[in-house]
């Protein structure tokens, strides 16, 4: 089936039949996550109000360790990455990076990391992430698809790591423990 992407305009062929709204589907997604997150720190400003300086972390990339070592995937996905942290269960985190397939893949994230721990000067949280991805060949053609999975962020003064576990979806996507180093800027 033909169709035509109802941002660039862009004329695919697909072996489904998704159309103009199925393939803005993760892009409202995000959207309406960006603004159900901004509207939960307005009503925890509102509530308690805290002091929680926004923090702006950017990083190089992902260094996904997969589950099956015997295909020749790609384990250093590098590219440019920045999260910002709009409260201290908040953050929203943007950017692009070569994928396990050499493919590129944009995402767009929303965390939200309700659990916390002090270890020493380090900062341990965990919760979950929804984003919005693309670029993986075997999954929806390479279009956007979204994603729920499990967060552990260790974070330092300067330094910081975002943990992950990608569950393996045969034949679409290659299950890894995902790593993200992070530099704070802000």
């Amino acid at each position: 089936m033909k169709s035509r992407n109802f941002f660039s305009g862009r004329q695919y062929t697909s072996s489904r039949a998704y159309g103009k709204i199925g393939r803005t589907r993760p892009f409202l997604c995000v959207c309406f996550l960006f603004f159900a997150a901004a509207g939960a720190v307005s009503a925890q400003e509102t509530e308690a109000p805290q002091k929680f300086p926004i923090q702006v972390w950017l990083s190089p990339g992902i260094y996904s360790q997969h589950f099956d070592t015997s295909k020749d995937l790609r384990n250093d996905n590098w590219g440019p990455g920045v999260e910002v942290a709009l409260a201290r269960d908040h953050t929203l985190i943007a950017g692009s990076y070569i994928n396990s397939n050499d493919g590129r893949t944009h995402y767009g994230v929303y965390e939200w990391r309700p659990l916390h721990w002090q270890i020493a000067s380090v900062e341990v949280s965990a919760g979950v992430l929804a984003g919005a991805f693309d670029g993986y060949p075997n999954y929806h053609d390479g279009g956007w698809f979204v994603a729920v999975l499990p967060v552990l962020a260790i974070e330092g003064r300067y330094l910081g790591v975002n943990l992950s576990v990608i569950p393996t979806l045969p034949n679409r996507l290659d299950g890894a423990l995902s790593i993200q180093f992070k530099l704070r800027v802000w």
